[in-house]
């Protein structure tokens, strides 16, 4: 692996409101792809325009897919409170998750 390398996660908003999480080693480039519809098959063609709404860098392509794997897992209020860099927030939804996910609901539906 080459050292110092560039890899880029970040998270796209696009025109429906939806977001678009994925990696790139050249993030100028890959959000001009989106804009311009460059593969009808991506996600984000018929959601266009796009904005950038984050990215981080990395310099292991590994860790950069980590963490993209990891953001795709999030809430919407989540990706939003990473948008500030509101960790506070970010801890507290984790931590909402677990307390659901471990107490099930006991509806009847």
């Amino acid at each position: 692996m080459k050292i110092g390398h560039n890899y880029y996660v970040y998270i796209l908003e696009c025109s429906d409101k939806s977001y678009y999480t994925g990696v790139t080693n050249d993030i100028d480039r890959r959000l001009e792809e989106h804009n311009s519809g460059e593969n009808p098959k991506c996600y984000t063609y018929n959601k266009r325009p796009v904005v950038l709404k984050y990215y981080d860098h990395f310099l292991n392509i590994n860790d950069a897919i980590n963490w993209e794997k990891q953001i795709k897992g999030w809430s919407r209020k989540k990706k939003e409170a990473l948008f500030e860099s509101n960790w506070k927030e970010i801890q507290k939804l984790a931590k909402n998750r677990q307390s659901s996910s471990s107490h099930p609901s006991t509806g009847s539906g």
